[in-house]
């Protein structure tokens, strides 16, 4: 049985008799997947569940895999191996210089895809501590971070992604304060911060979707001009 705190490896391939026998075959190491035929499927998995390392097929019909790994590396999202034909010297390059961590050429021995993929996890730096247990309210929402949800005083459930679940927990621990975007990547970066933090401004845009009346004009979750962020709600412990 696969350890359930084992990392977990997702792996998009359009070609079924690639995906699923490698999924088989990296679960009987130890690691636990999930499968995704297509970049659509891949992103709403990358949503709700927390998913260690990325094996990406470039060549895929619709988006291809350049595509979103461009997405996931500006989404801060998690470490990208690539899959590429033998042929594809020039997406190779292009995967590397958009982020991609490694790549494998196909056809590939699954040994050397599972010791690329430890190697991988062991030079990403762990994640950073999860937010507290404890359920917190403000302004007008109780904050549930072991269910990644928020829930309304009107009865509406909102599901968060694990990156909002523990960015809204850092700006609940520090209400009222400004948190600069240097800051913010240094508390929520499970693998080294960009050199940018374009990851940070996205993020709290998609917070600002599920939290603000008008994320046009937040009013929960402000910017500080040339400082950062600024929670400016009041948090209470919430039974």
């Amino acid at each position: 049985m696969t350890d359930p705190i084992a990392p977990q490896i997702l792996i998009v391939d359009d070609a079924r008799d690639i995906r699923e026998p490698l999924s088989q075959y990296l679960r009987k190491q130890g690691l636990r997947t999930r499968l995704a035929a297509d970049a659509a499927q891949a992103r709403e998995i990358l949503e709700e569940a927390a998913i260690h390392l990325v094996v990406l097929d470039i060549m895929m019909p619709g988006e291809d895999g350049l595509s979103l790994c461009r997405w996931l590396v500006a989404h801060d999202g998690p470490p990208v191996l690539l899959l590429t034909a033998m042929a594809d010297e020039t997406d190779r390059i292009v995967g590397l210089e958009i982020g991609a961590d490694d790549y494998l050429v196909k056809p590939f021995n699954p040994r050397e895809l599972l010791a690329r993929i430890r190697a991988i996890l062991r030079r990403t730096p762990p994640e950073v501590a999860a937010p507290p247990s404890e359920r917190r309210a403000f302004a007008g929402w109780v904050h549930a971070p072991d269910a990644l949800k928020l829930i309304g005083d009107d009865g509406q459930v909102v599901t968060l992604t694990t990156a909002e679940n523990r960015l809204l927990g850092i700006f609940l621990d520090q209400p009222r304060s400004v948190l600069s975007r240097a800051t913010l990547l240094d508390l929520t970066a499970g693998r080294e911060a960009k050199a940018y933090d374009r990851a940070i401004d996205n993020q709290i845009s998609r917070l600002r979707r599920k939290i603000e009346v008008n994320p046009k004009d937040p009013q929960i979750l402000i910017t500080e001009w040339g400082g950062g962020y600024r929670l400016v709600a009041d948090v209470t412990e919430a039974g």
